[in-house]
């Protein structure tokens, strides 16, 4: 069902990155810029012209599907351009994509179907807010339910989230003009009624329900999408140890001392609480830090994210700090046995991510692991890893080894590290 309603997208999307991509002749009138005419990447009217001919559609048709594939995560908004997504790129091979890409768009369905433009903008920010309690009302119903009742629901949510603001006055009120009430049949009369078919209406169009005959119901689909949220929120609830409204800095650091169990548990628990994208980028923010151990934990509970976080890991590649964790994370996401990822690496790439590891056993860690972090270095002598510890410019080599000389019970290695952290502090060979 997710790529049945998804397909116009996808259709356009993919023609999108082989027809607009750099270095495509645009003889025909195409926007020689690509896809984007403006901040928020919207299809100019000469490629959308040149899309309907190509495709067989009318520009309008094509409009709408490149707005649900924005929508949906099929093209990603960089700039004042559009590239295509890992949705897209994955789209005939994992079917978990096609998933979240539908869950995208069923999560910004007040997006996709234009409102009312006669309503005000807080009440329409109303329905948005108490559409949730509807929608989990219609999934324990599990069939239709008529539209008379989902709008008392309606109401009795919009007067909460009035009263949760102070906004409903207290004392003798005078008798409002409308009835609180629809009559049998006239639902619509009032300022709720409008919104809430609108709302039907958007949802009915993301291909969450059914809408029709005074009345709604859930698709298989749209069923499932409401469970998960739910379950979302039962996990967020269940936080063992409590991190969910903190930083991804503080909440790294309250899962150090975690089992890999405990700590994925609370990874989950903090990611459900948060936007994808956002939550990535802040894990990213906190990698990059001082602290190796943050950086190491923060690549663990990206691992959780899973494939949504592929394109911000491919783009910190690039960054020297992040790149070894990232091409680990990388060939693991692409299949690689977590055993063999090391492969991807460079000799230099593994050597500066032993010595980042080596600082976060020095900062947190006890004495002998610091000594048996030796056993994983890929040198196969401690001559050797001292000769590329020093070459590969790591901001922590000075410390690391002088913790390590500090640490180690051989007294004539422990001389032969010392030295090696002298001659890096000097600038000496």
């Amino acid at each position: 069902m997710a790529r049945a309603r998804l397909a116009g997208a996808a259709r356009v999307a993919r023609w999108a990155d082989t027809a607009l991509r750099p270095g495509h002749g645009t003889s025909d009138g195409a926007d020689p810029d690509g896809a984007a005419s403006d901040a928020t990447a919207t299809l100019s009217d000469a490629s959308a012209g040149r899309a309907a001919a190509d495709l067989g559609l009318t520009p309008a048709q094509v409009r709408a599907d490149w707005d649900t594939a924005r929508l949906a995560g099929l093209v990603e908004v960089h700039g004042g351009s559009a590239r295509p997504g890992w949705r897209l790129r994955a789209w005939n091979r994992d079917d978990s994509a096609v998933l979240r890409g539908w869950v995208a768009l069923f999560d910004a369905w007040s997006l996709a179907y234009p409102e009312p433009a006669d309503r005000e903008p807080a009440a329409v920010a109303e329905v948005v807010s108490a559409m949730p309690q509807v929608l989990s009302f219609l999934q324990l119903s599990a069939g239709p339910v008529p539209v008379e009742q989902l709008f008392d629901l309606l109401r009795q949510r919009v007067t909460e989230l009035r009263t949760e603001r102070c906004e409903v006055p207290y004392g003798p009120q005078p008798v409002p003009a409308e009835p609180l009430a629809p009559e049998p049949g006239t639902g619509d009369d009032t300022p709720l009624g409008p919104l809430l078919d609108w709302a039907l209406q958007a949802l009915a169009y993301v291909g969450a329900l059914t809408y029709g005959d005074g009345q709604a119901t859930l698709t298989p689909l749209g069923s499932w999408a409401v469970w998960v949220k739910l379950e979302q929120i039962c996990v967020a609830a269940q936080s063992p140890a409590g991190n969910i409204e903190v930083a991804a800095e503080d909440m790294l650091r309250g899962c150090a001392q975690l089992r890999p169990n405990a700590a994925r548990a609370e990874y989950r628990a903090w990611l459900a609480a948060r936007p994808v994208g956002s939550a990535v980028a802040e894990l990213l923010d906190a990698a990059r830090g001082e602290d190796a151990l943050l950086r190491g934990l923060a690549f663990e509970a990206l691992r959780v994210v899973g494939a949504p976080a592929e394109p911000d890991v491919r783009a910190v590649a690039d960054e020297t700090p992040l790149r070894p964790y990232a091409l680990l994370w990388l060939a693991e996401h692409d299949g690689a046995d977590p055993e063999d990822a090391h492969e991807a690496l460079t000799r230099e790439e593994a050597t500066w991510l032993w010595v980042d590891t080596a600082a976060a056993v020095a900062d947190h860690g006890e004495a002998p692991l610091l000594v048996r972090h030796l056993e994983s270095a890929v040198q196969p002598t401690v001559p050797a890893l001292l000769t590329e510890v020093r070459a590969v410019g790591h901001p922590r080599t000075v410390q690391v080894l002088v913790a390590l000389a500090a640490a180690h019970p051989d007294p004539a290695l422990a001389k032969a590290v010392r030295r090696a952290a002298f001659q890096v502090h000097t600038g000496g060979s």
